[in-house]
């Protein structure tokens, strides 16, 4: 699936997560759509067509703001010696509630949800509710499927020396960094002319 593996701030997100924590840890994080899409739909089918454009420059904004600071604290945490010791549940659950905030602050689902699968939807309910039901459950196992292989193919980093893993975990880091400052700097841009 096309969303699954289109370079963005959630991708660089998981996989600066799964060389950080293996993919154990970090498979949780493929089911963030399902938290973070629902009021994403919500949003795009009923309120965002009647909003000013500029909502989804500070969506934007906001989101840079938040790869920015994950970009610095993924490199903080690949330079100690030891890593953080969290426990599995712990650390599953903050993977998978940040890894939906990234989702949300994301435009690409508000631009994808407005331009192709809102319509998409909206059609297919109008059809049959059922149509809409299928459209929504298939778009989101082949999605959620996606990511999990995803996380796998990334888990591959366990089996590098320690070295390869914290130089693969400082460039996710400088990846998470470099699109959080695109992010920021399109939105304020964008915002600003």
């Amino acid at each position: 699936m096309a969303a699954a593996i289109q370079p963005g701030p959630f991708q660089a997100f998981l996989l600066a997560r799964t060389v950080e924590n293996g993919w154990k840890r970090t498979l949780p994080a493929a089911f963030a759509p399902l938290l973070s899409d629902l009021p994403i739909i919500l949003l795009v089918l009923f309120v965002l067509n009647n909003l000013p454009d500029y909502i989804l420059l500070l969506l934007k904004i906001a989101g840079g703001l938040l790869l920015l600071y994950l970009g610095i604290d993924a490199f903080r945490r690949s330079k100690r010696q030891t890593p953080e010791i969290f426990s599995e549940k712990a650390r599953k659950t903050h993977t998978l509630f940040e890894a939906a905030l990234i989702n949300l602050l994301n435009p690409n689902p508000y631009l994808s949800w407005a331009l192709i699968m809102g319509p998409l939807l909206l059609e297919a309910w109008r059809q049959e509710p059922s149509y809409g039901i299928a459209l929504l459950v298939s778009f989101y196992a082949a999605l959620v499927l996606s990511m999990m292989l995803v996380i796998l193919l990334f888990g591959m980093t366990s089996r590098m020396s320690p070295r390869a893993r914290q130089t693969m975990m400082i460039v996710s880091a400088a990846i998470l960094a470099v699109v959080g400052l695109y992010q920021l700097g399109a939105g304020l841009y964008t915002l600003l002319t």
